[in-house]
């Protein structure tokens, strides 16, 4: 166990891309896979890592983040110095929010300094993958690395999303550009790009030295790793890129931002197949989170017309499909599903309700929506418009939190 490394988990993105999904919560916070929260795989790649001092710091939104952390994340000891500590801003040193990444551990180095870590792992709380962090760890310090950065291949289409490095033959950094719009690609590759993770590795006192630079500088920078910190470092520090190195146990490396509503989607509906891309069966890395005490599933009916089935689709606890049929979804817990319902290829949050005949195609929907029998989502996209309902680029149509269908019954 690294006891001299302290994890800080960055969980305070508005998540705007992600809305209706994240009008109530932060983006970290958004429900995944029926049981989980996104940053549910980051806390458990710092557990299965054996990285047990964690600090998660919050911003927007943090209320549901911070209840989901409370309940299925104060399992660590602090007697033993294990813990997950939420840390909302501090305004300890400036009167602003957070100004960027690197503004945001600015903000908190008194904190920091309490732990006196060696190293300092940085993460985003919202990304869907699986990572040994402590094999990153160790290449940082046989390198004797001022920083070192988690890196994986990109396609240059997509590279202009990320920070791109290029390396030398010791994976050293030679150069950095935040989301550039001409990528330059990989030796050797024409249509490839090494792209930054958001996945830091810091010797602490150079971090330090590097934030309170950065903080002089006020309104000359944008107190950001990619924009600032990171650029800036090449000239005189030891900065060097770790390859990525996927704990999924695929053929194919996992790793997904699920920043926009088509592409959370699709990260979902990955779970649901034969052979799901994401691999959440291996007991060797679990995926922890908190787990309400419902109680388990129940598929009610057997009538030609009216039975109570579910294929090829993730039902939770506490779900209950009456006399509907459900096609290629995910039904978080609590979900019930009434007699000649049709749901295909969605995703129903927590308490969802599914009223008798009614149907839902391609379509996500947020917590506690009573659909009234009857009703439809998903089919007329016009009609899904005209009562307010977003529509994503691919066309799902989304269901915020709470809303009430009631209303546009006649």
């Amino acid at each position: 166990m690294h006891r001299d490394v302290l994890t800080i988990i960055l969980a305070g993105g508005r998540g705007s891309r992600l809305e209706p999904l994240t009008r109530d919560r932060a983006k970290p916070a958004v429900p995944f896979g029926g049981i989980y929260r996104i940053i549910d795989f980051s806390l458990s790649n710092c557990l299965n890592s054996d990285l047990r001092k964690i600090l998660v710091l919050t911003q927007y939104k943090a209320i549901s983040l911070n209840r989901h952390i409370d309940q299925g994340w104060k399992f660590l000891c602090r007697e033993l110095d294990e813990y997950v500590e939420v840390i909302p801003p501090q305004q300890r040193i400036t009167e602003h929010w957070y100004q960027g990444t690197a503004d945001a551990i600015y903000q908190n180095v008194y904190t920091i300094e309490q732990a006196a870590p060696r190293d300092t792992m940085i993460l985003a709380g919202d990304h869907i993958y699986k990572m040994n962090y402590a094999d990153m760890i160790g290449f940082h310090r046989d390198n004797k690395a001022d920083l070192t950065i988690a890196c994986l291949p990109v396609t240059l289409d997509q590279a202009s999303e990320f920070g791109v490095m290029q390396v030398d033959d010791a994976n050293r950094v030679v150069g950095f550009q935040e989301k550039p719009q001409n990528a330059k690609p990989m030796p050797g590759h024409t249509d490839v790009a090494l792209a930054s993770m958001g996945i830091y590795v810091f010797r602490t006192d150079v971090m330090y030295e590097l934030l309170f630079q950065d903080a002089a500088k006020k309104d000359l920078s944008r107190h950001d790793f990619g924009r600032d910190i990171i650029p800036a470092m090449l000239g005189g520090s030891r900065v060097f890129a770790y390859p990525f190195r996927d704990e999924n146990r695929k053929q194919a490396a996992y790793w997904r931002d699920v920043g926009t509503l088509d592409a959370y989607y699709q990260a979902s509906m990955d779970l649901i197949a034969v052979d799901p891309i994401l691999n959440l069966y291996d007991r060797d890395w679990p995926i922890h989170t908190h787990q309400p005490a419902y109680p388990p599933p129940k598929f009610v009916h057997t009538d030609p017309d009216r039975r109570g089935a579910a294929f090829n689709s993730i039902v939770c606890q506490g779900a209950i499909v009456s006399g509907g049929q459900v096609f290629r979804s995910i039904l978080s817990p609590g979900v019930r599903i009434h007699s000649y319902a049709l749901v295909e290829d969605s995703i129903l949050f927590d308490g969802v309700e599914v009223g008798r005949y009614a149907r839902i195609r391609r379509a996500i929907i947020d917590k506690d929506v009573k659909v009234p029998p009857g009703f439809e989502i998903g089919w007329d996209h016009q009609a899904d418009l005209a009562r307010g309902f977003t529509i994503s680029e691919e066309g799902l149509t989304v269901i915020s939190k709470g809303e009430d269908l009631e209303r546009f019954q006649p």
